[in-house]
């Protein structure tokens, strides 16, 4: 059965009836992206994705990297695959063509991704972290720095990482003991070893560009004294001609559960003295310029995790469509009744409606994300912008964090709808499930993204996010409200948009308490109800949508609207009756996890 990886009828969905990309061709910064080029964009991505990308999936999982004397290599495979994905210019989809980019809106780039990153993701990483960088370089890079490094970034001629992690200082950055010396030339020697570094050391280029984070001798202690170096692993002259090592050495790669065709480093920096590198921004303000980097990074965790996800939805479709097993549960009783597809039969029908409506939201929230993104360019008023970009902010943590979650669930679904099939290497259930469980990991635990939403995000500029926010979800209830059939789910999503601002309030008063401790033990919960009342809104949207499109769709059609409805109409009576406990469980702020003393845990 051949795998697929993502579901373009919704993606037309989302791009064209949902979010409207189209329309940005009225505007000349996007004038040459209308909807049949947009079209030719996304059957392009899918063409090479499934052709040249997805063939490297399993090989790259069996064959994994290999580290010998220092050096790195990657699975064969993957050679050919970047060599056309630099070849299509794919790497730096959104940015200015003058750097070797498409300037194509977000959005569009988002279905993009989804294509390659569902083909194989753990590939993905070496461009996705080289644009990161690139960014990086363009944002705060002197002049001098994006003439030699940004354009053969972002044509992926040079590749690119994010060095912050280090053996005493993982999610702690500020306890970082990276040096930098000031040579008196504007150089800096570079003395540290960072690990987990993905795409640390590989063959697919001649340069590997770190961002590398540091603290310059005598600069106050926490993330108040890190400053940002750019370190490439050959020096670079100045009439861009790679120069000689730069002393950046891997020491090993890891072995790890799932994504073995990305290489995770340990690298050393400076054992002989000899690493150096330039300032990127100013001094003592490198943890400000690494959040640029870090909210694109988890945008695009969300964007793995959830890929795989989707790919595991589309396997598990099909597989449930062909699998014949058991009777239909209404002729149980009759022996002579022949088998069914399992997809007759009513607990995988609820499994895969459960994915159904959890795939859909998610991809919405994704590229409603990248879409804001794209509205602080198109628009011209400075109060439009920043509330797009108080969007965005609010809604990276339930992106990363809530969707990462969700999707390995989905995966777990997508395995148990194959049965013991689903467990072994022949199916590609159990590769995606593994891969996808490190994004609940990386670029910050999800546990992180929930004191993020909690801790930051909530009480930004005194709240004004999240009522921006709950403003946009209460113009679509308004709507759904007036649109026969809808009603009640429109009351239901309502309902829990009153609740979840109630106990945004409760929350956010806590954390400012006494109870601190307590608020912080639930701000977990807090950012997965958030997720279900966002996803609720997606969905709803959607189907506000479905619902004018019925009425004089095509009979072929038919089928996908009346989904999208029910997907809407499960998620309210089944998922948010469940939010809405744990809604109430939250606002108790039961102090237990607190109070237990640590005696009280074996070990």
């Amino acid at each position: 059965m051949a795998q697929q990886i993502a579901d373009r009828r919704d993606i037309d969905f989302v791009l064209h009836e949902q979010f409207k990309v189209g329309d940005f061709s009225k505007n000349e910064k996007f004038a040459e992206f209308n909807k049949k080029t947009v079209d030719l964009i996304i059957s392009e991505a899918r063409n090479l994705a499934v052709k040249e990308i997805l063939p490297t999936l399993k090989e790259g999982d069996e064959q994994g990297c290999k580290f010998e004397g220092g050096k790195v290599t990657v699975p064969e495979s993957f050679h050919r695959a970047y060599e056309l994905f630099k070849e299509g210019e794919w790497l730096a989809m959104p940015e200015n063509p003058e750097y070797g980019g498409q300037g194509m809106p977000r959005t569009v780039s988002m279905a993009a991704a989804e294509y390659f990153n569902g083909a194989n993701y753990a590939f993905m990483m070496y461009p996705g972290l080289t644009h990161g960088a690139g960014k990086l370089v363009e944002t705060f890079g002197t002049d001098k720095q994006k003439k030699l490094f940004l354009k053969k970034m972002f044509t992926g001629e040079w590749t690119g990482t994010m060095l912050l992690t280090e053996p005493n200082a993982g999610s702690d950055v500020g306890a970082l003991e990276t040096t930098a010396v000031p040579n008196g030339d504007g150089t800096y020697s570079i003395t540290g070893q960072k690990i987990f570094i993905s795409s640390g050391e590989h063959d697919l280029a001649e340069n590997i560009v770190h961002p590398v984070l540091a603290r310059i001798e005598g600069a106050p202690a926490g993330t108040k004294g890190i400053s940002l170096f750019l370190v490439p692993k050959y020096r670079v002259n100045d009439d861009g001609s790679i120069g000689e090592s730069n002393d950046v050495v891997c020491a090993g790669i890891e072995e790890k559960m799932g994504i073995h065709g990305n290489s995770t480093c340990t690298l050393n920096l400076g054992d002989k003295g000899n690493c150096i590198g330039t300032l990127l921004g100013e001094e003592n303000k490198g943890m400000r310029a690494m959040f640029l980097m870090m909210n694109e990074a988890r945008l695009l965790v969300g964007m793995q995790g959830y890929a795989t996800a989707t790919a595991s939805y589309i396997n598990a479709v099909n597989y449930a469509k062909e699998r014949i097993q058991g009777r239909h549960l209404l002729k149980m009783m009759d022996k002579e009744a022949p088998g069914v597809p399992i997809i007759q039969h009513p607990d995988i029908r609820r499994q895969l409606l459960s994915m159904k409506s959890y795939i859909e939201g998610m991809r919405s929230l994704l590229y409603y994300v990248a879409y804001c993104e794209d509205l602080t360019v198109l628009s011209d008023s400075e109060e439009d912008k920043e509330r797009y970009q108080g969007l965005i902010d609010l809604l990276i943590p339930v992106a990363k964090g809530y969707v990462t979650d969700r999707a390995f669930d989905m995966c777990n679904y997508g395995m148990q709808i194959y049965g013991g099939y689903g467990y072994i290497a022949d199916y590609p259930q159990e590769q995606l499930m593994r891969d996808c469980r490190i994004t609940q990991i990386y670029e910050g635990t999800n546990g992180i993204q929930a004191m993020d939403l909690l801790g930051r995000k909530l009480g930004m500029k005194k709240g004004k996010l999240v009522m921006d926010l709950m403003g946009e979800i209460m113009n679509t209830v308004n709507q759904a409200k007036g649109i026969e059939g809808l009603e009640d789910q429109a009351a239901k999503v309502e309902e829990a948009l009153n609740k979840l601002g109630e106990v945004a309030m409760h929350m956010g008063k806590t954390a400012m308490s006494e109870k601190v401790l307590q608020a912080f033990a639930f701000a977990y919960p807090f950012m997965e109800v958030c997720g279900d009342v966002v996803l609720s809104w997606m969905l709803l949207w959607r189907a506000t949508i479905a619902k004018e499109a019925l009425t004089q769709a095509k009979k072929k059609d038919v089928p996908f609207y009346e989904g999208l409805i029910k997907s809407s109409e499960y998620f309210a009576y089944t998922i948010l009756p469940t939010a809405l406990g744990k809604m109430n469980a939250i606002l108790t702020t039961n102090g237990a996890p607190i109070e237990i003393d640590e005696a009280s845990f074996i070990g």
